[in-house]
């Protein structure tokens, strides 16, 4: 579980946090559960999950994982919890755009031996990306790269599953494929995820609903 105590963010104003469910309140992220966190731009989504990613650390009160302060834990503390536990899908993607799509799902595959190449290749075709995994990421288009960087996220173990705005640049057919198949994992690892939007609740069933 995460714990947040009394977490302010120091880039956000605090006359922006006065309406939040997130910033200067006591609240615990829970295994297994949905959560769907909405903010407009500026508040602090992503500065969210980079805090609970570990990549941010410009915050006042406490963030704990699992009883311990994050802010204690070692790169290979982190490197842990990140093969284990948490799984991301960037905003940003990050993915190695020399790299051709297979390659970077495998990258993170591999790491944890979860998926085969088969069972990866059958989760691009549902997401419309089979015919481009031996294409280089940065020759495909932003909302092809999106389909890449969710697959990679899912073939790993992981309690919580990160989504960080994943669909901006999909439509509306390509956004319920993608929302099926994160459930359907989700649901076969028992996790839950936390997917941060300007508003939108796609086609995802949540437990709980969150203001920034």
């Amino acid at each position: 579980m995460f714990e947040l105590n009394n977490v302010k963010p120091e880039p956000i104003p605090p006359v922006l946090m006065e309406q939040s469910n997130i910033w200067a309140t006591n609240l615990n992220i829970e295994k297994g559960k949905r959560y769907l966190v909405t903010a407009p731009s500026g508040k602090g989504k992503s500065t969210f999950i980079y805090a609970m990613y570990g990549l941010r650390k410009d915050y006042s009160g406490q963030l704990s994982f699992e009883n311990q302060d994050v802010k204690q834990f070692d790169l290979d503390n982190w490197a842990t919890i990140r093969q284990e536990n948490v799984a991301i899908v960037f905003q940003d993607l990050r993915l190695f755009l020399n790299l051709n799509g297979l390659e970077n799902i495998q990258l993170k595959s591999e790491l944890t031996n979860t998926k085969s190449t088969k069972q990866i290749k059958v989760m691009a075709k549902r997401l419309g990306v089979d015919t481009i995994l031996g294409q280089t990421c940065g020759t495909m288009s932003y909302g092809q790269r999106q389909r890449i960087a969710i697959i990679r996220a899912l073939c790993q173990p992981f309690d919580y599953l990160f989504l960080d705005e994943p669909f901006s640049h999909l439509d509306e057919a390509n956004i319920k494929v993608a929302c099926e198949l994160i459930e359907e994992v989700c649901e076969e690892q028992n996790s839950g995820f936390i997917l941060v939007s300007l508003g939108e609740n796609y086609f995802l069933k949540y437990d709980e609903t969150l203001r920034l």
